[in-house]
């Protein structure tokens, strides 16, 4: 499975951002996370879905201001960014597996990143 992030870029707090990851190759039954790590933090777990989107998981610090969705007949995982804050700066980064959601690192497949930017 190949991944492309994208829809990264500069805003203010309180803006929305919308951002893609493309995916190519065997992405039939896979489920999709997107991560972040921020300036010298580690990377951390923001949201994750399941093949059919019907199941979603987000972390406490983006609930109810992030969601995350995909289309399969694109190909295409989004993760949908509203209220956003400065501490939402970082690089995010798309992954995929197979075998169920996790919050945790263990995809084996990841995207290049696409770095958000939230100034106050």
């Amino acid at each position: 499975v190949q991944l492309q992030a994208s829809g990264g870029g500069v805003v203010q707090a309180g803006d929305s951002l919308r951002l893609s990851c493309a995916a190519s190759g065997r992405t039939f039954g896979t489920y999709m996370g997107w991560f972040r790590q921020a300036p010298g933090k580690e990377r951390e777990f923001v949201a994750t879905i399941s093949w059919i989107g019907s199941t979603t998981y987000s972390a406490d610090s983006v609930k109810g201001r992030f969601t995350i969705s995909r289309d399969n007949a694109k190909n295409t995982v989004y993760l949908q960014m509203n209220s956003l804050k400065p501490e939402d700066t970082a690089v995010y980064y798309c992954a995929a597996r197979y075998g169920g959601l996790s919050s945790t690192n263990n995809y084996p497949y990841w995207g290049q990143g696409t770095l958000v930017t939230v100034s106050s």
